[in-house]
């Protein structure tokens, strides 16, 4: 009897360590659903996927998928988190609505954290920063030299941009406001608007798809701070460690790395 009660403890002592060692793992993997079976964990990015080459649309192994450099830092972003990323397609004016009402826990996509928008959000550290130009049908390209030339043109505009404050500082600009650059290309194309003022990065990626367009030689004048990642007012844990991700990718240059890769991804 003696023999089989410490057997008998034994046994018991054995599964507690397993059962607890395993659940330990588990939790730190994963989280829990209401039937008990566990799921990994998600961080929900939002983003609006039309500004090349930030983020885009692309059919890569027959499937449409949003790829493009912030697309990559969310990826390492999710890693260093030992999560699953999710991506959320919207228009850019509806981006700091979904953040604020935790639809999405952060937003990439090619943002400046002027002080309207940290009045809404908390930022990370920047990121990247790029010039902004002006685009115009490649027939007008030397009508516009300087923002001078710019008074009195009508702006295709991506509605809650900082590109949509310069506009607004021109004047007599008339601007008519879009909820994405493939519009605002198309307005150009169809010579509803004269001009548009986008990112530098983002106006050479679609110049290598579309023909008869061109960056003007006015370069517009705007203070430029560059891009950050927007969190949820209050979340200083995920700031801190965004920017943690971040501080290790500009260590590595990783950031110029993805910026290279995608620029290229564009033109394929």
């Amino acid at each position: 009897m003696k023999k089989w009660g410490v057997l008998t403890v034994c046994l018991i002592l054995a599964g507690s360590l397993l059962a607890g060692c395993g659940g330990k793992n588990a939790d730190q993997a994963s989280v829990s659903d209401n039937g008990g079976s566990k799921t990994e964990k998600t961080v929900v990015l939002g983003t609006s996927a039309d500004f090349p080459p930030y983020e885009f649309h692309k059919m890569l192994d027959g499937k449409d998928q949003i790829v493009g450099f912030d697309i990559e830092i969310a990826k390492q972003i999710a890693a260093d988190m030992g999560a699953k990323l999710e991506v959320k397609d919207m228009d850019f004016d509806a981006l700091l609505s979904e953040l604020s009402s935790g639809r999405v826990d952060f937003v990439i996509s090619g943002m400046t954290p002027d002080e309207n928008r940290k009045k809404e959000v908390d930022f990370s550290n920047n990121y990247y920063k790029a010039q902004q130009a002006v685009v115009v049908r490649e027939a007008d390209k030397d009508k516009y030299k300087t923002m001078k030339s710019l008074e009195g043109v009508s702006f295709g505009i991506q509605t809650g941009s900082i590109q949509e404050d310069i506009a607004k500082s021109i004047p007599g600009a008339k601007i008519t406001g879009l909820g994405k650059i493939n519009d605002i290309i198309m307005q150009l194309n169809s010579n509803r608007v004269d001009a548009s003022i986008m990112e530098k990065p983002v106006a050479e990626a679609f110049l290598k798809n579309v023909k008869g367009l061109a960056i003007a030689d006015v370069v517009p004048e705007y203070k430029e701070d560059g891009y950050a990642i927007g969190i949820k007012k209050g979340n200083t844990e995920l700031v801190e460690q965004i920017n943690k991700t971040l501080d290790r990718l500009k260590a590595e240059n990783k950031i110029d790395q993805f910026v290279s890769e995608a620029s290229e991804l564009v033109a394929q």
